[in-house]
């Protein structure tokens, strides 16, 4: 048997578990609840139980699990392994997390951004597999990233790189809950979306979404599907700023492909259609020469299998 690893991607509700082998396949999951109100010690207490239960029940010794990456929902200094502030489960102090795992596990522990290991997942074993140079982009309740060059993931001097949801479209658009305005995730993500949607219902404009008891994406992309008005206007102006903000992305970085994830996907060619065709009119052609657009494969194995693959691709 090849060596193991676990990955774990801590949610604000939940956790996400998994062993996975040398190439990223997953041996065995689990799903448990993150319970944030039992406070720090009380959310690493069930880490590290839960993944000495995820080894047992693979019929694992401890022995035999190499190493344990955490992918962290908020802001951390990544070299030094400590947590800044995770704002989803109210912890507003440093918290010298990878020490603490190590400590209580005494085996090698790697921490990283959630979307930075949801992205490195998908380049991993998903739908950049093969590609050294990928960016990827969840489109959710906000706009997430994750930049792998040379197959390394790029984090910055203080590890904001991959934020492009705060790439400004539109800087007297909408206010971004990062304090500045139109940022790309007021227009492409789901809250962005919708909000755009509801404007036009509060505003009297006609379109079917008004008798829709409550607005999603999945209601925006089956009405512009229809023809309707407002719909078509709210998906093409979402469309049209993550194609500016990939356009900006692709003549820096020059990527060879980008993945995009997230439930706005979920719309499948409804959305990547009219999304390759408006990033080809705005790029450079240079920049743009081979680049693949491709919809994420991992779904929400994405975070723990990029987690893991924190400490198993550069140990393979």
């Amino acid at each position: 048997m090849g060596k193991r690893w676990i990955g774990i991607d801590l949610g604000g509700t939940s956790m996400k578990l998994g062993l996975v082998d040398s190439h990223g396949n997953t041996v065995l999951e689990m799903e448990k609840p993150t319970l944030a109100q039992e406070g720090v010690d009380g959310v690493i207490g069930r880490m590290v139980s839960h993944a000495r239960e995820l080894a047992k029940e693979a019929g694992l010794r401890w022995a035999d699990v190499a190493g344990v990456g955490v992918g962290l929902p908020g802001f951390l200094d990544v070299k030094a392994g400590v947590v800044k502030q995770l704002t989803n489960l109210g912890w507003h102090e440093e918290v010298p997390i990878r020490r603490l795992l190590e400590e209580a596990w005494q085996i090698p522990v790697k921490i990283d951004n959630d979307a930075n290991v949801a992205a490195l997942g998908e380049a991993w074993c998903g739908a950049g597999a093969g590609v050294d140079d990928v960016v990827c982009i969840t489109l959710g309740t906000g706009v997430g990233g994750g930049l792998i060059l040379d197959g390394q993931l790029l984090h910055g001097r203080y590890g904001f790189a991959g934020e492009v949801g705060h790439m400004t479209i539109d800087p007297e658009g909408h206010p971004c809950n990062c304090g500045m305005r139109g940022c790309l995730e007021t227009f492409s993500s789901a809250t962005g979306m919708v909000r755009m949607a509801n404007e036009a219902i509060v505003a009297g404009r006609s379109t079917v979404l008004a008798d829709v008891e409550k607005v999603g994406t999945k209601e925006i992309f089956a009405a512009a599907a229809a023809g309707d008005t407002v719909a078509l206007e709210v998906k093409k102006r979402a469309i049209d700023a993550l194609a500016q903000a990939m356009s900006a992305l692709s003549v820096v970085l020059n990527p060879a492909r980008f993945i995009i994830g997230g439930g706005v996907s979920y719309a499948g060619e409804a959305l990547l259609q009219p999304l390759r065709e408006a990033y080809v009119k705005r790029t450079q052609p240079n920049a743009r020469q081979g680049v693949d657009v491709v919809l994420a494969q991992l779904g929400n194995r994405a975070g723990y299998i990029g987690a893991a693959g924190l400490l198993a691709r550069e140990r393979k």
